[in-house]
């Protein structure tokens, strides 16, 4: 007589399953079938792989949360084994003077194979707002020029909106469709970080200003939710966990400790009775990055004065509760600093948690949390100018002409990182020693703004030629 476990018992047991695994299970018997396609654990495992809110709902045009898993890997090995010539190349056209910031306005995860449509959102030193179809590289809406510099752009790609920080410290939320913001709000100080995110189906702003004030705004209407102070300086860096249930607010300053507020006392303040904070030991901390697929972990880069050693700490963030107190703490899990012939490094990324990638000259590095080198690679030759970490992808460029792109795989105890292709900032370009760039991908397209001098700019669009793996 056939054993057969509980359907509540087999659920948990495959819920530590990977896709390979769970694939294999709905093989076995009809049993085993009907609780291997279970909504619940596609949806949970769409959620860790491509570091999606728990909020997020299966509004696309697939049927499960399986063939949302299924559909989108496909889409990321395709991308990840495309040569340059797989790519459709576009230039944006005109001088729009130099852009500042760029972010993509659409959700990564396009609905249907075959219509991907990449939107991108600039700001130019022109004044303008622009949203541009990657894959057409063409302007589909651009603001009116707008009386003062814009210093910060933050987009929420599940909502297709906007927001801007201009030197005049207005506000603004846009939806990239009409002439007009859609709201605005002139702030007293000066702003020196901006965050926007979705916690439970609700858009908020996050602005850390010159006072060490955390402002929180209601997203269209820019209403003032709340106002904590961090510290006593500048918020240089505002950071919410990808579950958007921890916020991270920390200054450039060697004698500031950077704090993790718990979010929901920022979002809705009259919830909870105090305020709930923690401060991370860290002193000199310039970058701070949580970890894509562990919500609750954060990685801070310190550099030391004036013994200019640069390292790194890994922190969990847990809430504890004993009777009706609630307290925050925060355990180190790891620590080390670079061994000090080593460039030191300007930008950093995490993915799992695990491990960090780093810069160091022309290198990127690729380091466990405790400091042990896992790999390096030397596929620029003069120094890496800018390092893009995404929960797929990472992008380096540099000033030799030349825009890397590498996909994360998980091997073993830790991920790895494949080198998939190396791509031109400007095709047929011999003169590339004068570049500044800088990079971002989707599942679809790799943007980059390449600069020259100080007066202009531009926008290059690589997007996967759609006959490409049909």
């Amino acid at each position: 007589m056939e054993l057969q476990l509980p359907e509540t018992t087999l659920l948990r047991v495959f819920s530590f399953l990977d896709a390979f695994s769970l694939l294999q299970a709905t093989q076995v018997n009809k049993h085993w079938n009907k609780v291997a396609e279970s909504h619940h654990l596609w949806r949970n495992l769409c959620l860790r792989t491509w570091s999606l809110p728990s909020s997020c709902s299966l509004c696309l045009r697939l049927p499960t949360w399986k063939q949302f898993f299924l559909h989108h890997t496909r889409r990321q090995r395709r991308m990840g084994a495309a040569k340059p010539e797989d790519f459709v190349y576009k230039e944006g056209a005109g001088n729009l003077g130099i852009w500042n910031h760029m972010a993509y306005l659409s959700e990564s995860y396009q609905p249907v194979e075959g219509q991907e449509r990449s939107l991108l959102c600039t700001v130019s030193s022109r004044r303008v707002l622009s949203a541009w179809d990657v894959q057409e590289g063409t302007v589909v809406w651009s603001s009116p020029v707008q009386q003062s510099n814009i210093k910060f752009l933050a987009t929420l790609p599940q909502l297709c909106l906007a927001f801007t920080v201009d030197t005049e410290e207005t506000v603004k939320v846009w939806d990239c469709q009409h002439e007009d913001a859609l709201a605005e709000l002139t702030r007293p100080r000066v702003s020196f970080s901006m965050e926007a995110l979705l916690a439970k189906e609700d858009p908020f702003l996050m602005v850390g200003d010159s006072e060490g004030d955390i402002c929180t705004l209601t997203v269209p209407g820019l209403e003032v939710v709340s106002i904590v102070n961090a510290f006593n300086h500048s918020v240089d860096l505002l950071h919410c966990s990808p579950d958007a249930r921890w916020v991270l607010a920390g200054a450039i300053h060697q004698r500031v400790l950077p704090q993790v507020f718990l979010a929901e006392c920022l979002l809705r303040p009259g919830t909870r009775a105090a305020l709930l904070s923690v401060s991370l030991p860290v002193l000199g901390c310039c970058a701070a990055c949580w970890a894509l697929r562990r919500a609750n972990r954060v990685v801070l880069m310190f550099q030391r004065v004036p013994s200019k050693k640069t390292g790194f700490a890994t922190f969990d963030v847990t809430t504890e509760r004993t009777g009706d107190t609630t307290v925050i703490q925060a355990h180190q899990v790891e620590s080390f600093t670079l061994p000090v012939h080593m460039e030191s490094p300007v930008w950093m990324g995490v993915s799992d948690g695990t491990v960090i990638v780093l810069d160091s000259g022309p290198q990127l590095l690729l380091l466990t949390i405790s400091g042990l080198p896992l790999q390096r690679f030397h596929d620029h030759q003069l120094s890496i100018c800018h390092l893009w970490v995404g929960p797929l992808y990472v992008l380096t460029t540099s000033m030799d002409n030349h825009l890397c792109l590498y996909m994360w795989e998980d091997k073993g105890h830790h991920p790895y990182l494949k080198s998939c292709c190396v791509l031109e900032h400007r095709r047929g370009d011999q003169t590339p020693s004068c570049y500044v760039s800088r990079a971002i991908c989707d599942e679809a397209s790799i943007v980059c703004v390449v600069s020259r001098n100080l007066e202009s700019s531009v926008l290059v669009m690589y997007s996967l030629n759609m006959c490409y793996g049909t």
